[in-house]
């Protein structure tokens, strides 16, 4: 295998396994937002930004504490006087307090529905990608981000019965998938330059200071975080689900700079997968044929943006 073939396969896995974590991610979240204070808490914004706010904290953390070991922990401070640490700084602020934000008051309106809508930022991902990064996809590529997309489509196709403000969590989730296209495509430009272990450890300790430090007090939610802080329980939860955040951002940047944005996103959205398969059986989200036929089509949209079919029929796929 040359060091091109090996380059490859580890950013096809790295976006697998940050699909993975991120649906174990949404899931712990969704855990800490059943306890209090955070259950019972009062506007619409208020508990997404202090869960958002501790989740990415503690994911800077835990992307502290690894690079610390790596003995790179040096260059986090140094990567932000580069211009491309200044990307990835625009990019944390689109994709942590505006997407991670959005997407949690999806979650909240809409349940399990919202995590595949969220999930077309790989569509959007690589539009923008092919307009400022000049990464044009392949038709194969192409057609696999349409059948993921299809499939999220086909999962909101019936809106659950009882749920209030459904469109609304819709919505909020088609902005996080946006916003989180852009990110997407300034983390496949900053991987040319930087080590995507600084780069995402930046990123999660910018967009958790900004939500604590300034959209929480904006929103009146610091009574919320004090008393969430108090309570223990839901801290401990989002403390997992910060080291799931870190591990699925750590391999989300490094898939989409040895892969490029559109493959490693597109990889990364089978968290719609497997976001709707925890809540289906850790969290008592009705299974529906929907939510079933709608998830193994985002299955198959990923397995054909990273590989060609005819391969596994070919005796050398080289041929």
């Amino acid at each position: 295998m040359t060091t091109s073939d090996k380059s490859h396969t580890i950013g096809i896995w790295s976006g697998l396994i940050s699909g993975l974590t991120y649906g174990i991610y949404t899931t712990l979240v969704l855990v800490a937002g059943y306890y209090e204070p955070l259950a019972g808490a009062v506007g619409l914004l208020a508990a997404p930004y202090v869960c958002s706010g501790l989740n990415d904290l503690f994911a800077g953390i835990w992307l502290s504490i690894y690079n610390a070991k790596r003995g790179m922990l040096a260059e986090v401070p140094r990567c932000l006087k580069t211009r491309s640490g200044k990307v990835v700084a625009l990019g944390s602020l689109l994709g942590g307090p505006v997407a991670n934000g959005a997407y949690l008051i999806g979650l909240a309106l809409a349940g399990a529905y919202a995590i595949p809508i969220s999930a077309t930022c790989s569509l959007f991902g690589a539009i923008f990608s092919w307009i400022f990064l000049k990464q044009k996809p392949t038709k194969r590529v192409v057609a696999g981000m349409v059948i993921c997309v299809s499939g999220a489509i086909v999962i909101n196709w019936v809106k659950p019965e009882g749920s209030t403000n459904f469109t609304l969590g819709i919505i909020c989730a088609l902005l996080a998938a946006i916003c989180w296209g852009l990110e997407g495509m300034f983390s496949s430009f900053s991987g040319e330059d930087l080590d995507p272990d600084i780069s995402v450890n930046l990123r999660e300790l910018i967009s958790g200071v900004v939500d604590l430090v300034i959209i929480v007090p904006v929103v009146g939610a610091l009574p919320l975080l004090a008393g969430t802080m108090k309570a223990g329980i839901p801290v401990v939860w989002l403390l997992v689900a910060g080291l799931a955040a870190a591990v699925s951002f750590l391999t989300w940047y490094k898939s989409n700079a040895l892969v490029g944005c559109a493959i490693g996103m597109s990889l990364n959205v089978t968290y719609a997968f497997w976001g709707v398969l925890f809540c289906v059986l850790f969290l008592g989200q009705e299974l529906t044929v929907t939510i079933v036929a709608g998830s193994v089509i985002i299955v198959l949209g990923a397995v054909l943006v990273t590989m060609n079919p005819l391969d596994l029929f070919r005796k050398n796929p080289a041929e």
